[in-house]
């Protein structure tokens, strides 16, 4: 190979962080989709540069309070469901194309595996859309908040709270509520959507396992149960809420007694 084609060669992890700069949603996608597989570029000291994340003018983000719930008994009510599902994916996506620049000197099958994290956020995303333009509308037309985001930032020098209050909580959240919103939406007459939502929690917990995994590496010999615990309490992380989809959390690796703390947590109340 010529010095000019090895000064061409793209790491994955700068093509991640190119791809995390990128704006406009339909050119976003088209990085996710052409992330290299190698080389991963694991060592390479990468600085933060300003733009991240990108993301387009709209949708409008405000505080969670402030952003309208509708039942899905009407249209609207479903296309601001699905607006706001599409909204979590695109942050997914994001948050995955983040850990692969952000944290370096890791193993390379933690790169690929939120590469493929990435690619198939990046899926659920377009498969919301095409569900939000049967609605007549599109991503950006209802505002959204920046919760995912907001602990993506709080946590940004420290992988492992990262992936403890990113993965295993917050989107593990999703394995919770999938099923109960695809039975609203089934129950609305709307399959099409229901069965989108099936196809993205199969694939969540092999995401949320992904998050197990490397939490768990990161957590070297130390108790991940009570490691988890600890972080969340110094972070400031939502509590955790039911109902609990057990079946869903321990595919994706959560232990037994992570998940008796979990069962036994009431209605909105964290117990220690």
């Amino acid at each position: 190979m010529s010095e000019q084609q090895t000064a061409e060669v793209v790491t994955l992890r700068h093509a991640a962080l190119a791809a995390l700069r990128t704006c406009d949603p339909h050119a976003k996608l088209a990085a996710v989709r052409s992330l290299p597989s190698a080389p991963v570029g694991a060592d390479e000291a990468i600085a933060e540069p300003p733009g991240v994340p990108g993301r387009p003018q709209r949708p409008i983000l405000v505080p969670p309070q402030r952003v309208p719930r509708r039942g899905v008994h009407t249209r609207a009510g479903r296309a601001a469901l699905l607006h706001a599902l599409a909204h979590i994916e695109f942050n997914a996506i994001n948050l995955a194309l983040d850990a692969i620049w952000r944290f370096s000197g890791l193993p390379d099958e933690f790169y690929l595996d939120w590469r493929r994290v990435a690619q198939e956020e990046a899926l659920h995303f377009e498969m919301l859309c095409e569900r939000l333009r049967s609605y007549g509308h599109a991503y950006g037309d209802f505002p959204a908040h920046d919760g995912l985001w907001e602990m993506a930032a709080k946590t940004r020098g420290d992988l492992l709270a990262r992936l403890a209050l990113v993965p295993r909580t917050l989107e593990a959240r999703g394995l919770d509520v999938a099923p109960v919103m695809r039975a609203r939406l089934a129950a609305a007459g709307d399959a099409d959507s229901a069965a989108v939502l099936d196809v993205i929690l199969q694939d969540e917990i092999g995401h949320v396992a992904i998050g197990n995994r490397w939490f768990h590496f990161a957590c070297l010999s130390q108790d991940p149960a009570a490691v988890h615990v600890r972080l969340a309490a110094a972070y400031n992380s939502p509590t955790p809420r039911g109902p609990v989809n057990v079946a869903a959390r321990r595919a994706a690796g959560f232990t037994e007694k992570e998940l008796q703390w979990l069962c036994r947590v009431p209605l909105g109340r964290a117990q220690p």
